[in-house]
């Protein structure tokens, strides 16, 4: 589970730091506010491209950082090879 999520120069975020708990989270707001930056992060964090057109203007890097907590439970869930 996603629990912490830190960007910082990524499209227009300057700087975000969002804590998330357990259950249903939602991102709103109206159109233009950042919601899809939000998920294009979290897909970059996943493995997706990271491109430099991503890079706030005026910045020199970018930096999208996630916490994961994998419950105990879900190593009973795969099977090692």
């Amino acid at each position: 589970m996603l629990t912490e999520l830190r960007i910082e120069n990524f499209a227009i975020i300057e700087s975000l730091n969002v804590q998330l708990k357990p259950g249903l989270v939602t991102f709103t707001g109206e159109t233009g506010a950042g919601k899809s930056i939000i998920i294009d992060a979290v897909e970059t964090i996943l493995g997706g491209r990271a491109e430099a057109i991503q890079v706030r203007t005026g910045a020199e890097r970018a930096s999208v950082e996630a916490v994961f907590r994998i419950p105990p439970s879900a190593g009973r869930r795969f099977t090692s090879f």
